[in-house]
């Protein structure tokens, strides 16, 4: 190599070595600004994690959320950083910065968190089963006829999983649950479901924590709706009133249940004595003669059939009336 060509190639190495320390400084300033301008303007913040996450499935995931909500992904160093230096003016956010691990992602919105769960889930798509990946969820296989010939029956016998020969081919006998949830998917487990075209997983921007407005909860709370609030408030209630009158110690849900005991006493030392008043006055008018509260039964309507018989009815008398004087006017009697 000469020595132009040697300092030609130092040159170049000196501008690629220069120019991306501005650039990579500019570009964490830019995003230190994005973040500031999404947390001083949403006060909800979703943490999702963005394993097996395609570069086009996110581009759509930010076509259905484009006016409803921001996405941000970046090193989890510099979002800490971020969030570090916005502590002082908001100290809330120092709650997110435990959840800023592994692959993580924001979603930063002011809408309703269960109509933007809907969106996120909707973009989720199916894939294939991967050797040594973690399995988000159980899979089972279904008692079905495979369709492979009895050469493949070793393979299924290493698997542990019972079958039989149904018309030359391999049938499973019984479920099997093949994975379980939480644990790496071995290799002859990824096949069996490759061979048997089963996509058990679905990959996409999966919840794991929620910001919303200074607290911190699962993602499981969004599950909880305003019916489930209102029957385990009914519940508590229940249970309040049941041992203040256990305990015969008054509160306000009890004190209703103790005035209408206190009244039907009364009403029963009222009728029992002389003593009245006028609540008590109506029910013993009602003891001496109940006659007196009795209502007239109404009288039920005629059915379809019988209201349609009585003009037939009527017809009929009708014609036998007139042929009777029709008879007698002839001159002739019944009997002659």
């Amino acid at each position: 190599m000469t020595q132009t060509s040697l300092k030609l190639l130092k040159e170049k190495q000196k501008t690629f070595t220069e120019m991306p320390k501005g650039d990579a400084q500019k570009r964490k300033n830019e995003y230190f600004e994005k973040l500031y301008h999404l947390v001083d303007t949403y006060s909800k913040v979703i943490i999702v994690e963005a394993d097996n996450v395609g570069s086009h499935q996110m581009h759509k995931i930010r076509i259905s959320l484009r006016g409803k909500a921001s996405i941000l992904m970046g090193k989890n160093t510099m979002v800490r950083k971020a969030l570090r230096n916005r502590l002082s003016s908001n100290p809330s956010l120092e709650k997110i910065l435990p959840h800023v691990k592994g692959n993580v992602g924001f979603v930063f919105t002011n809408e309703d968190l269960r109509s933007i769960r809907e969106l996120l889930l909707k973009e989720r798509v199916a894939a294939p089963a991967r050797a040594g990946a973690i399995a988000p969820l159980d899979v089972f296989v279904d008692a079905q006829n495979t369709g492979f010939g009895p050469e493949k029956t070793s393979f299924f016998q290493a698997l542990g999983i019972a079958t039989k020969i149904s018309k030359g081919t391999i049938e499973i006998i019984n479920q099997v649950h093949l994975v379980v949830k939480g644990t790496k998917v071995g290799a002859s487990e990824a096949a069996l479901l490759n061979m048997l075209k089963v996509s058990p997983f679905t990959f996409g921007l999966s919840i794991v924590n929620i910001y919303d407005n200074g607290a911190v909860y699962g993602s499981e709370m969004l599950d909880i709706t305003d019916e489930h609030l209102l029957q385990q408030f009914t519940l508590g209630i229940r249970n309040v009133t049941c041992i203040s009158l256990g305990l015969g110690i008054p509160t306000t849900l009890a004190v209703p249940h103790y005035v209408i005991d206190a009244y039907k006493n009364l009403l029963a030392i009222a009728v029992e004595t002389e003593f009245s008043f006028p609540a008590a006055d109506k029910v013993k008018e009602y003891l001496k003669d109940p006659s007196k509260f009795a209502t007239a039964a109404p009288v039920a309507a005629p059915a379809p059939a019988a209201a349609a018989a009585a003009p037939a009815a009527k017809k009929e008398e009708k014609k036998e009336e007139k042929k009777e004087e029709s008879d007698e006017e002839m001159g002739f009697g019944l009997f002659d």
